[in-house]
């Protein structure tokens, strides 16, 4: 049995990505000002980042199931008697309830994996995808090897400016005014489908500070438990200094570690706003 990997750009994998790693991906679509982009098709960070920026109208959406379908059909076409199809988590959009839905009329072909996950540990969790593949397991097994492993990763965000958060909500217009005036920044945990407040740390070297002292704890409690694990940083940054300045303080204190770099997606940084530094951890499906 051939197996594909299919995801949705949310992994932080694009196109032109996916060919080389050999996954399949279904662009998210995103609005701006009432017409549809595609992210990483003809939409890319920096013009996303301006538009954040510019205050324009925009907002994100899931995949249409013609789009969902068209990427299947695609793959199945090309040789593979089967895919795995790993979708941004149940819990933050509901393209994974579609996507299950559409699978029904498959047979089987087609295993939606809800792994409860987004970004950089969804990326991950694609990367677990190709190697058991790889080992020659059926699309089924791979699917509940995804989803027992699905809490097993935890991300951590901290944010530049309050701003972006306070137009989704998630912040008061009066807490994010004192924010500002106190340079609080606020340092967010992501794991499974919740996006909770984790600390309040006063400027922004201190907040990559306290994120990374999380993340250390965290990967000395899986390494107690005799787990592999991988590093995922991101960032959506406007300067590419800034990416690799953030990207190496991570790596300096994981040596030895797989350690990679994503541009952060866009379905988190339209919460998130452009400066946000992030890093997640996930086990390796081994």
């Amino acid at each position: 049995m051939r197996t594909a990997i299919v995801t949705d750009s949310n992994s932080g994998i694009f196109e032109a990505e996916g060919r080389d790693l050999g996954v399949f991906v279904v662009p998210m679509p995103v609005i701006i000002e009432g017409k549809e982009y595609l992210e990483g098709v003809n939409l890319f960070h920096e013009e996303f980042y301006q538009s954040l920026i510019d205050n324009r109208e925009l907002s994100t959406s899931q995949p249409t199931p013609g789009s969902v379908l068209a990427v299947w059909d695609m793959a199945l076409s090309e040789g593979f008697d089967e895919l795995v199809y790993i979708p941004m988590s149940s819990g933050l959009s509901s393209s994974c309830q579609t996507a299950l839905m559409l699978a029904e009329d498959y047979d089987g072909k087609v295993q939606v994996v809800d792994n409860h996950r987004i970004s950089i540990t969804q990326r991950s969790g694609v990367l677990d995808a190709l190697h058991l593949a790889q080992k020659g397991l059926t699309a089924a097994e791979i699917k509940e090897r995804l989803e027992q492993a699905a809490y097993d990763s935890l991300i951590y965000v901290g944010v530049e400016t309050l701003e972006f958060l306070k137009r989704g909500g998630r912040v008061t217009a009066a807490g994010a005014a004192i924010g500002t005036a106190l340079n609080i920044k606020p340092l967010l945990i992501i794991q499974g489908e919740r996006l909770d407040a984790y600390a309040k740390v006063r400027g922004t070297k201190h907040c990559k500070k306290r994120e990374i002292e999380a993340m250390v704890n965290y990967a000395d409690c899986l390494r107690q438990e005799g787990c592999a694990f991988r590093v995922g940083v991101a960032g959506s940054f406007l300067r590419e200094e800034e990416d690799q300045e953030w990207f190496e303080m991570v790596k300096e204190v994981f040596p030895g570690e797989e350690v990679y770099y994503d541009r952060l997606t866009f379905s988190v940084s339209c919460h998130v706003g452009p400066g946000a530094f992030g890093m997640g951890i996930s086990t390796k499906l081994m």
